[in-house]
């Protein structure tokens, strides 16, 4: 009997922390249509002209922050994952693992799943929340690539896990080891999308304009939009960790150029508490199933530093999904 296939995606990181890996990461990465939303000859301007040649010495600077002697932390853990999951699942699955962007390609996955002979093959993107520029656009490439098969396999897609109950029991018990109650506000900190890209997944082409409050609540209409998953996300770790509305506030990160991202930007909230006389902050990020660039830098360095320089004392990452056993239990539940 063939084996089912598996493969895991998550966004990506540079080969290395050279400024040269760098700038081929990101110049793959907004170059994707689904990334930077805008028509082909503008966005090459953009990406090529100025964000890449500025922003690459830049980021470099801030990846050897993190790097270790595991090299890149989310590849690490990407890597523990799919061992660990492999080891879960038996022989009767082949798991793979590939990144969006860059190493190891979801091309040479998918080769690797073909020459294995799998049956069938199921893909799950490692993003909590959909988001048009990272599950949709890991859906887009894999079904070009396997578009060209000449016989093509049964494919099917985790589409968002944003509500699995195992992955919620984790970050919740990821954040009791910081003894929650001796915080004074609690931060659920997601990546930023431009406000445009939450437009276009309102198929009726007017829900989100009636109300500030349209991600409050998750129903039929949000239920594939980024930030109403978000929320639901974080209302659904505050539930298990018995926070009320008042303790917690959801915000988001990682903004890039002038125009309007979902708000609120997290560094707004940070003078808000900060104006509040609040000291000591939890963040959780839960948009990343792996620490990265945006949890051990972002967050870990500049928030607690700016938060600091505001009056504050602390802020504390809840630490990512990384190598946990429960995680892996919730990644196996999805595939069979």
């Amino acid at each position: 009997m063939s084996k089912k296939g598996i493969l895991l995606v998550n966004l990506g990181t540079p080969d290395s922390p050279a400024t040269a890996d760098v700038k081929k990461y990101l110049d793959q990465f907004l170059m994707d249509e689904r990334v930077i939303d805008i028509p082909k000859l503008n966005r090459t301007l953009l990406v090529k002209g100025i964000i890449v040649p500025f922003r690459s010495p830049k980021t470099a600077k801030l990846y050897k922050e993190i790097w270790n002697e595991n090299g890149s932390p989310l590849l690490y853990y990407s890597k523990l994952q799919t061992q660990m999951l492999q080891e879960r699942l038996g022989d009767d699955y082949h798991v793979e693992l590939a990144m969006r962007y860059q190493s190891p390609s979801i091309a040479s996955a998918l080769a690797n799943l073909k020459a294995g002979l799998v049956g069938s093959i199921q893909v799950i993107p490692m993003f909590p929340q959909y988001a048009s520029a990272s599950t949709g656009s890991v859906m887009q490439l894999v079904m070009e690539l396997v578009s060209k098969w000449p016989t093509v396999p049964p494919i099917s897609f985790v589409n968002s896990f944003h509500d699995n109950e195992l992955m919620i029991k984790v970050f919740a018990e990821n954040a009791r080891k910081h003894n929650v109650e001796s915080y004074d506000h609690v931060l659920f900190s997601f990546h930023g999308l431009p406000e445009r890209q939450l437009l276009k997944c309102d198929h009726t082409g007017s829900y989100c304009l009636k109300s500030a409050d349209c991600c409050q609540t998750l129903n039929d209409t949000n239920k594939f939009c980024y930030s109403a998953q978000g929320h639901d996300t974080a209302r659904l770790i505050a539930k298990e960790l018995n926070l009320s509305k008042d303790q917690y506030t959801v915000c988001f990160q990682s903004r890039l150029g002038k125009e309007p991202w979902v708000q609120p930007y997290t560094t707004d909230v940070l003078k808000k508490l900060a104006g509040e006389g609040k000291k000591r902050l939890l963040v959780f990020s839960p948009a990343f199933v792996a620490d990265c660039l945006e949890t051990l830098y972002e967050i870990t360095v500049e928030y607690h530093e700016e938060f600091k320089a505001l009056g504050g004392e602390h802020v504390q990452l809840v630490e990512s999904l990384n190598d946990s056993p429960v995680f892996i239990e919730a990644l196996a539940g999805m595939v069979k």
